[in-house]
């Protein structure tokens, strides 16, 4: 690097943020981490603690980071309707541009981290709108209410007005090492997986039969980050949305037995029902409790690792949902990830961690 790099990363113990700042770290970034509890960022990341309601404690902390240049903003929050979250996330969006530019920081780029609920709607609307497949980044906005709309509209004012850069991704769902996120799609699998194997109860496929047998999509958070990183530094990416996929696609009735075979499980047949994994792990409280203590694992809490609701919303999901990438290629982003390697390096990781148990097999 001729420059120095210092980050901003916004949700730094999150899914994304948390790959953020571990590949900026490695690529020599001086890297601070926005979040309630930052001390859980990964190690080397800056702590700022701030709740991103609080527009003055936003603020406060952003003017202790010193010279940030660049922005990645990789959190959201939910609410109860959809314009709640429209309202309440551009305004967190807007607390920490107005927090940046108050203190006078350098910034010159702007990474919004969104989603393919993009194309789809939010998670109640899935299936009421069939956009063409694979989604393309110029597809017209739905005529719905969606935060990540008002999440762009905000940062397209600030950056024509404040005259820094900027790109949006948009990853399918996201495969990746964190604890305490709000959609982690595959250490939900490892947990039910882990439970699996410690109960003999079987490890189903829980889903529809469409998830069953289309072609899918994954979003590996490592890739999420080496993209974010190239758009962040990259002037001809400059000012564009960017599709976010591995670059593959596969089928859960294959992934499903790779998967199994991991944690040496029998796959059953799947017998097209679809099942709320929510329900059946209603138990899984006192169960992951008792095999934190057998194996001795870092977290006994399950509701910290398993988000039973956003893997049944995915496993529910009966429209087509594949991202083009020819944007990004064209622009010189080539890389490329396995998506069968997504899903076993993130359970080795798991194990190596002690977040789940290292079965024999």
């Amino acid at each position: 690097m001729t420059e120095r790099r210092v980050a901003l990363v916004v949700g730094s113990t999150g899914i994304v943020g948390g790959n953020i700042c571990e590949r900026l770290l490695a690529d020599g970034w001086t890297v601070h981490g926005l979040a309630r509890r930052p001390e859980r960022s990964p190690k080397g990341t800056i702590p700022l603690a701030a709740d991103l309601n609080d527009r003055q404690a936003v603020a406060k902390a952003i003017s202790r980071a010193g010279p940030v240049t660049h922005l990645f903003q990789a959190s959201w929050t939910p609410a109860n309707t959809e314009e709640e979250a429209c309202e309440i996330n551009a305004r967190h969006l807007s607390n920490v541009l107005d927090g940046l530019q108050a203190s006078g920081q350098p910034l010159k780029h702007v990474v919004l981290i969104t989603g393919v609920k993009h194309y789809l709607g939010p998670f109640k609307d899935f299936g009421r709108y069939l956009p063409d497949t694979p989604f393309l980044e110029e597809t017209p906005r739905l005529p719905i209410p969606n935060f990540y709309y008002d999440q762009e509209d905000v940062l397209f004012a600030a950056a024509q007005r404040n005259g820094f850069t900027w790109s949006v991704h948009r990853p399918n769902a996201i495969v990746g090492f964190a604890v305490g996120a709000l959609m982690n799609h595959g250490l939900t699998l490892a947990c039910y997986a882990s439970i699996c194997r410690e109960t003999g109860r079987p490890f189903a496929f829980t889903g529809v039969q469409e998830q069953w047998d289309m072609l899918t999509e994954i979003s590996d958070a490592r890739l999420i980050a080496r993209q974010a990183a190239w758009a962040a530094t990259t002037p001809q990416a400059a000012n564009r949305p960017y599709n976010t996929g591995n670059g593959d696609v596969f089928r859960y009735k294959r992934m499903w037995k790779t998967i199994a075979d991991h944690f040496g499980l029998e796959a059953p047949p799947y017998d097209g029902r679809q099942q709320s994994l929510q329900e059946l792990m209603a138990d899984a409280g006192p169960i992951w409790r008792s095999m934190a203590e057998k194996y001795g694992l870092a977290e006994p809490d399950i509701s910290r690792l398993a988000t039973w609701w956003h893997t049944d919303a995915d496993f529910g999901r009966k429209v087509e949902c594949i991202s083009d990438m020819t944007r990004s290629r064209k622009a010189g982003f080539l890389d490329y990830q396995s998506s069968t390697d997504t899903f076993l390096d993130l359970f080795r990781r798991l194990e190596d961690e002690r977040i789940i148990p290292r079965f024999e097999r």
